[in-house]
């Protein structure tokens, strides 16, 4: 899959900005040690650009206090599949507290999120753009099935009511 495809399906499936987060989380977490290094996506929404998609992981570089390098990618069809990835550029929209993201992947795409719950030890958090409308459920390793099953639970506690996939992870 070309770059331009990435970006088509990505302005298909949605992925701009909605007007309100949801309800914000009070306690700041680290940018250094969330914004680098490999998350696994092991659940989200459902989406045409990641139909097919397994293996999914998200690499985050801390630039500076508020610039990150964001490196979305997955493996189509297993997990020893054909790689597709997509590059951008996120920016921290609220310093200090950094559970915000915008993420600019092409000059016409732009995807927000928030960082609605977190692992204390850092092992696991919980994204949803701004409306609730998708969520993504990251862990630093392959979960267990009761960390899988605890990471859907909490977001159907913290509002979500749609559907959740749970893609293989990598090993």
């Amino acid at each position: 899959m070309t770059f331009r495809t990435i970006c088509a399906a990505l302005a298909a499936a949605g992925l701009a900005p909605a007007t309100a987060y949801a309800e914000p989380a009070a306690t700041p977490i680290d940018a250094q040690s969330h914004y680098s290094g490999v998350w696994l996506e092991v659940g989200r929404t459902p989406m045409a650009i990641t139909k097919g998609c397994v293996a999914g992981t998200t690499t985050y570089s801390l630039k500076d206090s508020t610039q990150v390098a964001v490196v979305d990618d997955c493996r189509e069809g297993g997990v020893t599949g054909k790689r597709k990835a997509i590059s951008g550029r996120g920016l921290i929209e609220d310093p200090g507290v950094n559970r915000r993201l915008k993420v600019t992947y092409a000059a016409f795409i732009t995807w927000r999120y928030e960082v609605l719950e977190r692992d204390p030890q850092g092992g696991w958090f919980i994204s949803a753009d701004p409306g609730l409308k998708k969520i993504f459920l990251y862990t630093r390793k392959p979960p267990s099935e009761a960390l899988l099953a605890h990471l859907v639970s909490r977001a159907r506690a913290l509002g979500y009511n749609g559907e959740i996939e749970t893609p293989a992870p990598l090993p």
